[in-house]
């Protein structure tokens, strides 16, 4: 058995981008050879057999000369012609199974979600497939929606919660911003309108009023950091607004593990994993209501900063914090390599 991995690969660090390269991990420490195409705009150099095609001509002939027999597609967010064409084309290969992961865990719930149906070019295009992982419930009643076979449909969740290394040093411009804040309400995750990142930089501020000593630190890159930057400076709280760029998921799982509160308000979101990560570190964690959060997450309405400051200020305000108990961690990326098994035996 030989895999190829298409998908978003790290970094920059995301969901997507860690259940994958846990699966490849996984391969690799069993001796099964894992290729890696990159399906997002971020390059660089190919190696390790991870490659960064530029067009889709190259995606193209990467996937046709790979000598791989089984392929899994991951994708997030929505589904554009150009990867319906890729899946369709990936399935059409002679002498490979094919397996589909859709990481967008709300998109039931959206337009294109609500237009499903088995007619559709999308259904006809996931019934090609082996199988389809739901990484939700939602979307596997979805994946029926399209008239996907439920023999086909596997659940299985996308996370893969390690403890972070205890020995792991912050980078110092971070170390500084904790040494220099009492509480740091941490978040993470692209800098994109969906994530909503003005509405907690105005809390900030509200939140200070009550806690001096608190700060936000950001991870993640992306469009929107300068006009951010600008919205730290305009309400005044630019030096406690750290925004950190992309860190590595090790490095942010260790700050996770040390922050005071971790925030997830976004106006569109599937089931973060960055979410469970926290809860699996024991932190308190806010995050916008989708109906699909975990058990003993703090809720809020969908832009509701004052929401947001309440929950944070009783949070920051428990005395003393409750100690934190990881729970377990959990690698269901073994459930996946079981599915590959399966497939490979019914060559």
């Amino acid at each position: 058995m030989r895999v190829l991995l298409l998908g978003p690969y790290p970094p920059p660090h995301g969901g997507v981008q860690t259940n994958l390269a846990a699966i490849r991990q996984l391969l690799r420490d069993r001796g099964i050879p894992a290729y890696v195409i990159n399906l997002t705009r971020h390059r660089r150099p190919a190696q390790d057999e991870i490659y960064y095609p530029e067009t889709a001509l190259q995606v193209l002939r990467l996937v046709t000369r790979l000598p791989a027999t089984m392929i899994h597609i991951h994708i997030g967010g929505e589904l554009p012609m150009r990867l319906l064409l890729l899946c369709l084309c990936c399935c059409l290969l002679p002498r490979r199974k094919t397996v589909f992961t859709f990481h967008s865990g709300g998109y039931p719930s959206s337009p294109g979600g609500r237009s499903a149906g088995f007619w559709t070019f999308r259904g006809f295009v996931l019934r090609r497939f082996d199988r389809l992982i739901a990484i939700n419930r939602q979307l596997e009643d979805l994946f029926r929606t399209f008239g996907v076979p439920a023999s086909k449909i596997r659940f299985i969740l996308p996370y893969s919660l390690p403890k972070p290394s205890p020995d792991l040093e912050l980078t110092p411009v971070i170390e500084q911003f904790f040494a220099a804040h009492d509480q740091v309400l941490l978040s993470m995750g692209w800098l994109e309108p969906e994530y909503d990142y003005p509405l907690q930089i105005r809390a900030l501020a509200h939140i200070r009023r009550t806690f001096p000593q608190a700060g936000l630190s950001i991870f993640g890159a992306g469009r929107l950091e300068s006009e951010l930057r600008a919205l730290a400076l305009e309400v005044n709280q630019a030096e406690h607004v750290l925004f950190a760029g992309d860190v590595p998921h090790q490095l942010a799982l260790a700050a996770m593990s040390r922050c005071t509160v971790f925030l997830r308000t976004t106006l569109y979101d599937g089931d973060s994993i960055s979410v469970r990560e926290a809860l699996h570190l024991g932190v308190p964690v806010i995050a916008t209501d989708n109906g699909m959060r975990p058990e003993g997450v703090a809720l809020v309405p969908i832009g509701d900063e004052a929401a947001v400051c309440a929950e944070a200020i009783r949070i920051l305000g428990s005395t003393p914090r409750a100690p934190r108990h990881p729970t377990p961690a959990v690698d269901p990326t073994h459930a996946v390599l079981d599915l590959y098994r399966e497939l490979d035996a019914s060559c």
